[in-house]
């Protein structure tokens, strides 16, 4: 069986005869498919300027940074914005290329492709428009806040329009990253989270669908509360790094075989102490009570594991453990 066959059964509940791995380098069964930004003549040549006109700002630790400048502070700008296209051809120009790559690399050809959009819809509104701005603007449900989310999502489905027609099922999943939790619960209230994001989510969740894709949503923080909503809207796949934030036996109680899950031992609490005793119980918990015999369950991969203070040695010894323990791998042998 292919490696993308593998995780697509794990995906849809259909028993996949072994763990599906996501990242780890080579031990990966899933490859990304990617598009060009295509940068305003606003951003200059400035790279920590994105093509949203965001200004990104970095310390000395290792990590992605953070967004420190924003563009639409004030809505009132959003007239003159320079709105990325996402129907901009040049912006998928490079993938026919990339997929011939991957369908003449026999490492790559048959395992699960995704595709994707960094900050798609939350993360990029408050990353525009400022954190407690969009806070308020919510509470206060002005017709600017509900534009701007709309213009966003506008992109978003043209990224996936046009992403369908450059590849077509070539393509398997469609990932995204919305950090949606802090440490104890959601940004926002879950009623305000169902009146405003749900309906939106849904209406991107179908285009994806429709493209004969699978869904992939990456959140951390505790988002239990956002489940059941994400659910509704028809996520397939969610990736939470933060287990025992979000509590390993209260979401295998709620959430078990309602949707595959991503993830490995927890990011914060586990793997930067590299204490292998707990990351192996962590492991055999969450395949217990997150996993079916089904499926439902994929080995996420933080990927840059010196900025969450863990050695490569402690990734590696997560691979093995998880493989070590696989379920699936034990009924069908």
């Amino acid at each position: 069986m292919t490696p993308r066959e593998v995780v697509t059964r794990a995906v849809e509940f259909r028993r996949p005869p072994r763990l599906p791995v996501r990242g780890y380098g080579d031990a990966s069964d899933v490859v990304d498919v990617g598009y060009d930004p295509v940068r305003p003549a606003e951003a200059g040549a400035d790279p920590d300027v994105d093509e949203w006109l965001c200004r990104w700002a970095h310390t000395s630790a290792k990590n992605m940074g953070q967004v420190k400048g924003r563009p639409l502070a004030d809505l009132g700008g959003m007239k003159d914005f320079p709105w990325p296209d996402g129907d901009d051809p040049r912006r998928y120009a490079g993938v026919p290329v990339r997929l011939a790559g991957i369908a003449a690399d026999p490492a790559r050809r048959d395992k699960y492709a995704t595709t994707g959009i960094f900050m798609i819809l939350w993360e990029r509104m408050h990353s525009l428009h400022g954190f407690e701005n969009s806070m308020i603007d919510l509470l206060d449900d002005r017709p600017e806040i509900h534009e701007l989310a709309d213009r966003i999502l506008e992109f978003d489905l043209a990224v996936v329009r046009n992403m369908h027609r450059a590849a077509g099922d070539r393509i398997q999943g469609f990932s995204f990253s919305e950090d949606w939790g802090t440490q104890a619960d959601l940004h926002i209230s879950p009623d305000l989270w169902r009146r405003f994001f749900q309906p939106r989510y849904q209406k991107l969740f179908r285009a994806i669908h429709a493209c004969g894709w699978h869904v992939w949503m990456h959140s951390c923080g505790k988002i239990n509360k956002a489940l059941p909503g994400l659910i509704e809207a028809g996520l397939d796949v969610i990736n939470m790094q933060q287990p025992r934030t979000n509590g390993i036996e209260e979401i295998g109680r709620a959430f078990r075989g309602k949707i595959c899950f991503e993830t490995l031992a927890d990011i914060q609490k586990t793997l930067p102490t590299g204490d292998r005793a707990a990351i192996e119980a962590e492991a055999e918990m969450l395949l217990a009570r997150w996993a079916t015999p089904d499926g439902g369950f994929v080995l996420g991969d933080y990927g840059d594991h010196a900025a969450i203070g863990a050695t490569a040695e402690t990734k590696q010894f997560v691979l093995e453990t998880f493989r070590r323990l696989d379920p699936w791998k034990r009924q069908s042998g």
